[in-house]
């Protein structure tokens, strides 16, 4: 290991919880999560691949292959390995091979049977506090299952290969951070499986209970009396990571020597009882990202929020997370995703996006319905 970055999870997990919107699945989203604690393949690709140009560029061998499969956009959306239709089904829903990706296509590189993804070095029998990325807060269940001693990392994951039942349930944990913001994630104590040495994955489920929406991934661990700490990610010295991950853009990503720019928030009177507040997060040669801040201000909860945008010729967007867009000449309407159109008097959700051209100040609009 000597060639290896050997982190504490904990502290990776409070430092680089992240959450963006824009989802590969075979249905629609309306969650986001990932275990942090034990690392998922894709949250410790996503940590491993890090630039301090919010570009994501593996260094782990298998991660390198698993991006290779199954595009950059797999590490930019690492906490949604899901399925939106899975209603709590496994054996037979998911198939053997495909339980890393939880049978969406988008993450299928996350399946490949290899020996050399990144690892949380454990101890069997141990208590430990397991983390979960929370982005949207939805109830239901956690459940942890571990690979049966005949395991082996040359082979494809089976049901067959998991000990029958989870070693670790959990309903409605509680959470830290704000829902919505890059910080919020479950926690919960728990005890390690014991009897276990070795190479092993630790597989996990998170069930809703409001809706049809599970999450699935796989924590490669090692049980060789470690407390969390994390090897294969990052190389021997891997710059520190941005605040944010920024979604890929679609054109040249901007430069390592252009620094990051930041304005603050500006926002029009509230029209239909919220209001729209714009930034802009980071601006590069030709390009930038921004994000806008949706706010009730009405006495009354609103069920959904239309939000329009107008930066005047020479800007296009070229993707946009929490929200759908349609453009318009220069005007720019953004309307409620499924999870984050219902809002609290008071209440905010965010949406943001990467654009062609320079930011300047938008005029902003919003109604509420």
């Amino acid at each position: 290991m000597k060639a290896l970055r050997r982190v504490a999870v904990v502290a990776a997990a409070s430092a680089l919880t992240a959450g963006l919107l824009t989802v590969v699945t075979p249905n629609a989203a309306s969650a986001h999560g990932a275990a942090m604690t034990p690392g998922s393949r894709t949250y410790l690709c996503w940590v491993d691949g890090l630039t301090q140009t919010g570009q994501i560029i593996p260094q782990n061998p298998a991660c390198s292959a698993a991006v290779a499969q199954s595009g950059a956009n797999s590490l930019y959306n690492w906490f949604s390995v899901l399925r939106s239709d899975a209603g709590g089904r496994t054996t037979g829903f998911i198939p053997d091979g495909q339980l890393c990706s939880g049978g969406n296509s988008g993450f299928s590189g996350y399946n490949l049977a290899r020996n050399d993804w990144p690892l949380t070095h454990l101890t069997a029998g141990a208590r430990m506090e397991f983390k979960y990325s929370n982005w949207a807060h939805h109830p239901g269940t956690f459940y942890f299952y571990v690979t049966k001693d005949s395991w082996s990392p040359n082979r494809a994951l089976a049901w067959n290969d998991l000990e029958a039942t989870p070693f670790l349930t959990v309903t409605n944990p509680p959470q830290r951070g704000a829902v919505g913001t890059n910080d919020g994630h479950y926690y919960f104590s728990g005890n390690l499986p014991s009897n276990k040495s070795g190479r092993h994955i630790i597989y996990s489920r998170w069930v809703r209970s409001d809706s049809q929406e599970n999450f699935f991934g796989c924590s490669d661990v090692t049980f060789d009396g470690g407390n969390g700490e994390v090897t294969g990610i990052g190389g021997d010295n891997p710059p520190p990571p941005p605040t944010t991950a920024p979604p890929p853009p679609t054109t040249a990503p901007p430069p390592t020597t252009a620094p990051p720019t930041t304005a603050p928030p500006t926002s029009n009177p509230p029209t239909g009882g919220c209001s729209a507040a714009y930034r802009t997060t980071s601006s590069w040669s030709g390009g930038f990202q921004g994000e806008v801040t949706v706010t009730n201000n009405s006495s009354a909860s609103i069920g959904g929020w239309t939000t329009t945008l107008n930066f005047g010729s020479g800007v296009t967007i070229n993707s946009l997370w929490s929200g759908t867009h349609t453009v318009s000449g220069s005007s720019v309407t953004v309307r409620n995703a499924d999870w984050n159109g219902s809002l609290s008097p008071s209440g905010s959700t965010t949406f943001g996006f990467v654009a062609n051209g320079s930011p300047g100040t938008p005029s902003t609009a919003c109604s509420a319905s």
